[in-house]
């Protein structure tokens, strides 16, 4: 993974700290690649609580709670999926956000509905809301990998500013 955006994070620790609120990530597609990027910012154990990577569906069941009929009706890959993720993460981890991320990095496993760089993002705010956000990535699967780590962290820094966490 590349060097996360240094601004981006410094955003985030300042919106955590300020509200005394703690951070969570669930991820399936990234492998790990937001807790890292996170982590890379020194103070980050202030309010970065820690992630979980839930890359089978067995996983994101067992972990975070993700409904098995969810998992057969939209795919792991889906905003009602990282919907679940999110509020599962943010119960299973003890957190007052969580992001979580679900995608088709590639090279294989997309289809016409579903198409390789495909990501979707979920964002649960304890007594707040939980929110979807859907982006499609061009490129190889590290490119794509990237790209939702990019993404993951503005999400965070734009919209925990507006929940007030």
């Amino acid at each position: 993974m590349s060097n996360p955006d240094q601004a981006l994070l410094l955003q985030i620790a300042d919106i955590f700290n300020a509200s005394a609120g703690k951070l969570g990530v669930v991820e399936s597609c990234t492998g790990g690649g937001l807790g890292s990027a996170l982590t890379s910012l020194p103070g980050s154990s202030d309010w970065f609580e820690g992630g979980l990577i839930t890359y089978s569906n067995k996983v994101k069941m067992k972990s975070v709670y993700v409904r098995e009929s969810t998992l057969e009706q939209h795919g792991a890959v889906s905003e009602e999926c990282v919907k679940e993720m999110a509020n599962g993460g943010m119960i299973a981890l003890g957190v007052d956000c969580c992001l979580s991320v679900s995608g088709i990095a590639g090279p294989g496993g997309g289809s016409a509905g579903k198409p390789v760089g495909t990501v979707w993002f979920g964002l649960a705010v304890r007594h707040k809301s939980i929110e979807a956000f859907h982006h499609v990535f061009d490129g190889d699967r590290e490119a794509v990998r990237q790209q939702a780590v990019q993404a993951g962290l503005t999400i965070l820094s734009k919209v925990s500013l507006k929940k007030a966490v």
